[in-house]
Order: structure tokens, then C-alpha cells, then sequence
């Protein structure tokens, strides 16, 4: 059984680079071992999806930026063979923007989607994250990254139950 990361970005605007929590979870040997959840500072205080997520401005204007989180976030991702994510282009493209604008080297980590890969081996459909939970069985607080991060993990758990892989 594999050591992974799944991870969950909440943004606060379009901007790819808008990162204002992240929610990261281990496993490995076919069990959670650890979990983190961070706000983050974003480049802006232009916030649009509060209704969304619940996090404002103020929530995070005292918060540090990615860039200063970044060195324990990193050791966190170090020993995982892949990083997982429900719709991982949209958690890839925040981790690479983010990194991007602070300067920092995004991890170099195949992504595994969630998403696809609940339709490839339930053949669950819709596959939005709370479709799949209900599916699984799996507890979810939608749009908590941390939530979000430990109910990936778990449908990856799930999937190598089940005789998944990668």
C-alpha cells in the first residue's frame, strides 16, 4: 500500500494563486497518520467565495502566507508517492500558482484524482465530493479542507480495500 498525501485548497477568489486554507492528510500502509489544516494568507483581500467556504478576510488577514507555511507543508508532501485530490487539476493548478508566485518549487508529484477515479472503480456518478462520500460511507464537512483532504484519503483507503493500485 502506498504513502500519499491528499490535499485540499479552498481559494478565495478565481485567481489560482488565492490560497486561503489547505488541508493535508498521510497515509500510508493503508491508514491516516496524519493531519493538518492551515489558513493562509492570500496575495489579495479581494474574497468572493466566502459563501462557499466560510472563510473571510478577517479570518485570515493576521494568518501567515503560503510562502511562510510553505517549509512545513513541504516536509508534510516529502515522503509521498503521489499526492491525491477530488478534481486534482484544480488542487494541482493552486499548489503550482501559489508556488509559482511565491517563488517556491511545487512538488514534483503525480496527482491522482478522486474524482476519476470513483467513476473508474464504483462507477459512482455525480461525482462531486459529497456524491462519493455518500456513496463510501465516508464522513464530510464539504468545503472544511481538512474534510474535504481526510475524505480523498479515505477513497483512496477505499479503492486499495477494494484492490486498487497505483
Amino acid at each position: 500500500m502506498a504513502t500519499f498525501a491528499a490535499i485540499d485548497f479552498e481559494t478565495a477568489n478565481y485567481e489560482p494563486d488565492s490560497a486561503c486554507a489547505v488541508g493535508i492528510v498521510v497515509a500510508s500502509r493503508g491508514r491516516i497518520i496524519l493531519r493538518e489544516k492551515r489558513l493562509i494568507r492570500p496575495p489579495s483581500s479581494y474574497f468572493m467565495f466566502t459563501h462557499i467556504h466560510g472563510i473571510t478576510w478577517q479570518d485570515v488577514a493576521a494568518e501567515p502566507t503560503f510562502a511562510e507555511i510553505w517549509p512545513e507543508l513541504k516536509v508534510l508532501l516529502e515522503g509521498a508517492d503521489f499526492l491525491a485530490a477530488h478534481n486534482a487539476p484544480f488542487d494541482r493548478l493552486v499548489l503550482q500558482s501559489t508556488c509559482a508566485s511565491y517563488g517556491l518549487d511545487a512538488p514534483a508529484k503525480p496527482f491522482l484524482c478522486t474524482l476519476s477515479l470513483s467513476r473508474a472503480r464504483w462507477n459512482v456518478y455525480p461525482t462531486a465530493l459529497p456524491d462519493v462520500c455518500r456513496h463510501l460511507g465516508i464522513a464530510l464537512k464539504h468545503h472544511d479542507p481538512l474534510s474535504d483532504a481526510e475524505a480523498c484519503a479515505n477513497i483512496v483507503l477505499a479503492a486499495e480495500r477494494d484492490g486498487w493500485r497505483r
